[in-house]
């Protein structure tokens, strides 16, 4: 997927567009999980489209749930979308900073390489 260390590093431009390709699944990622997220409220929690809007985003954005939970079935949705949410966060971290880590080890692995040869 990455280039091979014998190869010379991206160019800014090709670089720019990894950057966007993975940002691109970033959001694809998190705009999946608020729709399952804000189905989920609707249906268990029978909240509003708006309440589960922004109950989903507190949660996806690690700041937590807005509200009471009515029935035992929501609050087990919460808990489990809550886990979900910290998953979602940590993956779309990886999917941003896997480019930019990979074109700093690329760069210091391909100038330690020229310097020996």
């Amino acid at each position: 997927m990455y280039e091979h260390r014998t190869v010379p590093p991206l160019s800014r431009r090709a670089f720019t567009l990894r950057m966007l390709q993975h940002g691109g699944y970033a959001l694809v990622l998190v705009a999946v999980s608020l729709f399952g997220g804000m189905c989920g409220y609707h249906w268990f929690a029978r909240y509003t489209w708006t309440d589960a809007f922004l109950n989903t985003s507190m949660l996806l954005g690690g700041m937590g749930p807005v509200g009471e939970l009515p029935t035992e079935s929501a609050k087990i949705f919460a808990g489990i979308f809550a886990l979900y949410s910290g998953l979602v966060f940590l993956i779309a971290t990886a999917l941003l900073l896997t480019p930019v880590l990979h074109r700093v080890m690329h760069r210091f692995h391909w100038e330690r390489q020229s310097r020996d040869r």
